[in-house]
């Protein structure tokens, strides 16, 4: 099974999959369009979640980090007039410099896999690309790294326009190609259409490569309210309804199955109503198994 996947809802469903049928078939492309450089490491908030769930080693209260890691660094750090507005812990750090270091070397999906495998995951985490594409959001005559707008500014400036610096000319990796060419099935999670997802189908010939495939849509919404983020804000600044219906219009035939949360006031009809809600973790077992029936 393949997903493609940011670093909110759609960590829980993959977390209920491998509970259920075991890692070893399981592929999972990231987002990395929201990738940062902090205090001179590479951060990779959406592979690195997708790591720590894989591995067991998640903060699931925060859904990021890693589970009762220490701060002791970037206190100090901004103790010394080094601010950092994200979070980050010690044993996060560790990864961040460790990748760093790799990247002199190797290519980020080469980097990725060395930890992953150390970390003891045995499933393919991909990132999307090797190259460098960042989402900024432009508001007003500002422009905002995304983690910038999402974490520092929490969300509060208004959102006039969403670009992919870099995407005209990045190309999918490797081993993105060979996950769509080995799987029949891809599962979109429910993670931030404009921000998590579109960056990764956006990748010169995804889009092609996925037409021949079987592609299942979990939405991120409950009615017009996003399970987490600022999803319904991005969604109206591109264009689009924050709703299932705006969904639709955004994938378009790219989806064969649109999920949709059976709390859905008037589902649009070609959509296919589940309790897409993952409270628990049996909850994420229980989406896992019906999404799976769905192929």
């Amino acid at each position: 099974m393949l997903f493609l996947s940011g670093g909110t809802g759609t960590p829980k469903l993959i977390r209920g999959y491998k509970t259920v049928y075991g890692e070893e078939d399981l592929s999972v492309v990231a987002n990395t369009a929201d990738d940062i450089v902090v205090s001179g490491n590479l951060v990779c908030p959406d592979l690195d979640t997708i790591m720590y769930t894989l591995a067991g080693l998640i903060d699931d209260d925060r859904w990021w980090g890693i589970k009762d890691d220490s701060f002791h660094t970037h206190e100090f750090l901004n103790d010394l007039g080094q601010s950092e507005y994200m979070n980050i812990g010690d044993m996060d750090r560790a990864v961040h410099i460790r990748r760093t270091q790799l990247l002199r070397m190797m290519s980020l999906s080469e980097a990725t896999e060395k930890i992953s495998s150390i970390l003891g995951v045995n499933s393919n985490v991909i990132p999307m690309t090797n190259d460098d594409v960042r989402t900024k959001i432009f508001s007003g005559e500002s422009k905002l790294k995304f983690q910038e707008w999402l974490v520092k500014e929490n969300c509060e400036p208004a959102v006039d326009k969403v670009v992919f610096e870099g995407i005209e000319d990045a190309k999918p990796s490797t081993k993105f190609i060979d996950a769509v060419e080995e799987n029949d099935t891809v599962v979109i999670g429910p993670s931030n259409p404009i921000t998590s997802i579109k960056p990764i189908i956006s990748l010169n010939g995804i889009k092609e490569m996925l037409w021949d495939k079987k592609i299942i849509l979990v939405s991120p919404f409950i009615n017009k309210k996003p399970f987490s983020g600022p999803a319904d804000k991005l969604m109206k600044a591109c264009g689009y309804e924050a709703s299932q219906q705006g969904l639709i219009d955004l994938y378009g035939n790219l989806v064969d199955v649109f999920v949709v949360d059976k709390r859905t006031i008037d589902p649009p009809h070609s959509c296919v109503v589940l309790d897409t809600y993952m409270k628990t973790r049996e909850d994420e077992k229980r989406l896992a198994r019906e999404i799976t029936g769905l192929i």
